[in-house]
């Protein structure tokens, strides 16, 4: 690979010296970056050959050819104060969602997620939808996966439970959990107002199963991670309700402790086996500055 030159439209230039395709070739250009990273850079139309925009990861290169990698993100990017993108091929995109939105419409609600990712399909004229194959609720904040296409869309939620390898959150409860580390199953069913109940022995209802251990405790509060064996409507809410130390900010689980103004509970890693390429995809975002600093408040 020739050393790079910079050009004035902010792409930095390589010129092809054997045989390569993209991906590996934009991998080596940009000295190592991750492969999910170069992934998005293509999928963002942040690469030009032979000065047309490419995306094809597996596109062959020839001696000669000219690949330009744009210094900055592409224009073409979401922008958005409840939705940062973390990686989008043409399958699926991954993002970080901010509390006080839906995952999708309700019958009260119409903006969502999902609005805002079709929305931003339709303006960046990819032919495509949304489609929602988990949820977090409206005030948990964290990292989401949408599917892009029916067939992604089958696949993980028909194989979910083998697909997901890690789905970790964090939260700030209310006093300390005793153990500071096991594990709560229950059977967690609905009444007819929607509130759901757990039950250490079989109500009808699904069963739950949820890892937690404490990574910092203060005088009023503690900082909880949580592992899902089970995805289950409410499940981290009902079961810090059942440790007796409920999250911070729950009006529906909780004791009244919000100290942040908000649900404190937070989706912070997930990795998943690509529903179409069969890679590991990891994303994990840092733990909200203010869930760790609340924990020594009096």
């Amino acid at each position: 690979m020739r050393k790079p030159t910079t050009n004035n439209n902010n792409y930095t230039r390589f010129v092809v010296k054997k045989a390569n395709t993209l991906l590996p070739f934009v991998i080596d250009a940009l000295s190592g970056v991750s492969r999910t990273r170069a992934k998005a850079i293509l999928t963002g139309g942040g690469v030009m050959v032979n000065r047309k925009i490419e995306k094809q990861h597996d596109f062959q290169l020839t001696p000669g050819m000219t690949v330009e990698i744009a210094k900055r993100k592409p224009k073409e990017e979401l922008r958005s104060k409840f939705v940062k993108v973390l990686y989008e091929d043409a399958a699926v995109i991954v993002i970080e969602k901010m509390p006080g939105i839906l995952s999708m419409a309700s019958a009260h609600h119409i903006f969502s997620i999902k609005t805002v990712l079709d929305d931003y399909f339709k303006r960046t004229h990819q032919r495509c939808t949304s489609h929602v194959v988990h949820r977090l609720d409206r005030d948990t904040s964290g990292i989401m996966v949408y599917a892009k296409t029916r067939e992604a869309q089958a696949i993980l939620e028909e194989h979910w439970h083998n697909i997901v390898t890690a789905r970790n959150y964090v939260a700030v409860c209310s006093g300390h959990p005793t153990p500071e580390e096991g594990s709560v199953e229950s059977w967690l069913k609905d009444n007819k107002a929607f509130f759901t109940y757990s039950s250490p022995t079989d109500n009808g209802g699904k069963y739950a199963l949820t890892h937690y251990r404490t990574l910092k405790i203060g005088p009023r509060y503690s900082l909880v991670e949580f592992s899902l064996e089970t995805g289950r409507k409410n499940q981290i809410r009902v079961h810090t309700q059942d440790l007796g130390c409920p999250i911070c900010g729950d009006v529906k689980y909780g004791d009244g402790e919000d100290p942040l103004g908000r649900l404190a509970l937070h989706a912070f890693r997930l990795n998943f086996y690509h529903p179409i390429t069969r890679e590991l995809l990891k994303f994990e975002t840092q733990i909200p500055a203010k869930f760790v600093e609340v924990i020594n408040l009096q």
